[in-house]
């Protein structure tokens, strides 16, 4: 066989199992991207909510004020899964001395990401504000965006947590220096009436 020959071989069966490789790369990636559209983790992070719930909310007054000013509310929070699960739906209607809140939470999962978005409104604005995006580790759900209060750009989060059959506690708080303090505005603890 000639030296030429014996090349061209070579370098032909070295081309050949890169191609190879890449093929079997790409079709990895597409097998793990299409795992992850089906993959029920993370969209079952919801499920101990589902049904209708009992809420005591503490809201406070002028955030990021220095206001120590809470008001109280009472009253129901109703959870239901729509999109086979792939979301959920909100529903909180509470009553106190300051008033009356009645909000509406959409909270859509995205599978490729493996995290949850919460979009929030209430009748008062009766539109979508900025959705909070993330995820929950060890039984505690984390969740951030950013938000204008006062004219002023603020980090907002959102923490769901000391989650059981029969209660789970949700809490915000705002920070306006990049996330260094953050200053509580809202806890609001459910205790299970029924589920769905």
């Amino acid at each position: 066989m000639s030296r030429t020959l014996s090349r061209w071989m070579t370098l032909t069966s070295l081309a050949l199992a890169l191609l190879l490789q890449s093929v079997a790369s790409s079709l990895a990636a597409q097998a793990a991207d299409a795992a992850a559209a089906v993959s029920p983790s993370g969209q079952n992070d919801f499920d101990f909510e589902m049904g209708v719930w009992r809420t005591h909310l503490k809201r406070l007054l002028r955030p990021l004020t220095g206001s120590t000013t809470w008001v109280e509310y009472e009253g129901t929070t109703v959870v239901r899964k729509v999109w086979d699960g792939r979301a959920n739906l909100v529903e909180l209607d509470v009553k106190g001395p300051a008033g009356r809140i009645e909000a509406l939470s959409l909270r859509l999962y995205n599978p490729s990401a493996r995290q949850w978005s919460l979009n929030f409104s209430n009748r008062a604005s009766r539109s979508m504000g900025i959705p909070a995006i993330g995820e929950f580790r060890d039984g505690r759900g984390e969740f951030y965006n950013q938000e204008t209060l006062n004219g002023r750009a603020i980090l907002v989060r959102f923490v769901i947590s000391d989650i059981t059959t029969h209660s789970c506690r949700f809490e915000q708080a705002y920070s306006d220096d990049g996330g260094k303090t953050w200053e509580v505005n809202w806890i609001a603890t459910d205790t299970r009436e029924r589920t769905e």
